[in-house]
């Protein structure tokens, strides 16, 4: 198996999943949108977008899809069955309209639109994602008062998949000193090697840095 990714969130998240299961992928480093390369990767997935894992017989793009392909592969409950499975899909459905869609907002304009020079901060885009960032952080703040991870007493992809721009707080200016439990979630993720730098080894060129003042929007 072959997972060709990127330092970008997404495909950060597919390569954390792979090395918290210690799979038996091999890595790749990949810029699917390059002139030269669109066409090789526009066979392994027609959007051109990473992460995606290369099998023998078929791709598999979409990280969600990444991460349940290789838990199945290791048996293993970071990606919840069984009775804990309506779990594992509310929080996914919740979050990518939610806290992950707000820090996405967030990070894009003060991060993303800074570091490639798209433009200045869209502030009304801005305060919309820090509006919702706000809303569903505290809705989990709430629930970290009587767990330390969503689901049961241990880490699972739930936790990846809403910590995706997690990473990026700090850059970002994500205000997670305002959601202390949330913020205490963050740091136990951050305690977790996969997840806090699963580029360990590997081939993987740093982004470009943000502009020092990206948050001043």
């Amino acid at each position: 198996m072959k997972l060709y990714f990127s330092p970008n969130p997404n495909p950060r998240l597919a390569v954390a999943v792979a090395r918290f299961l210690q799979s038996p992928v091999e890595y790749e480093f990949a810029r699917p949108f390059h002139p030269e390369q669109r066409e090789r990767f526009r066979k392994l997935n027609p959007n051109l977008s990473i992460p995606i894992l290369e099998l023998a017989d078929r791709t598999i793009w979409e990280a969600d899809a990444i991460a349940c392909y290789l838990s199945q592969l290791a048996r293993s409950e970071f990606w919840p069955t069984g009775e804990r499975l309506p779990d594992l899909i509310r929080w996914l459905s919740w979050g990518y309209w939610t806290f992950v869609r707000a820090c996405n907002m967030v990070q894009f304009e003060r991060v993303t639109r800074q570091r490639y020079g798209l433009g200045p901060v869209r502030r009304e885009l801005l305060e919309e994602g820090l509006e919702d960032f706000s809303a569903s952080a505290e809705i989990l703040d709430q629930h970290f008062r009587s767990a330390d991870w969503l689901i049961g007493d241990g880490v699972t992809y739930a936790d990846f998949r809403l910590a995706t721009f997690l990473p990026l707080a700090d850059v970002a200016g994500l205000p997670l000193a305002d959601f202390p439990r949330v913020a205490a979630w963050h740091d136990r993720l951050m305690a977790i090697p996969a997840w806090r730098y699963p580029f360990e080894g590997l081939e993987a060129p740093e982004l470009p840095p943000a502009p020092a003042n990206s948050q001043s929007g």
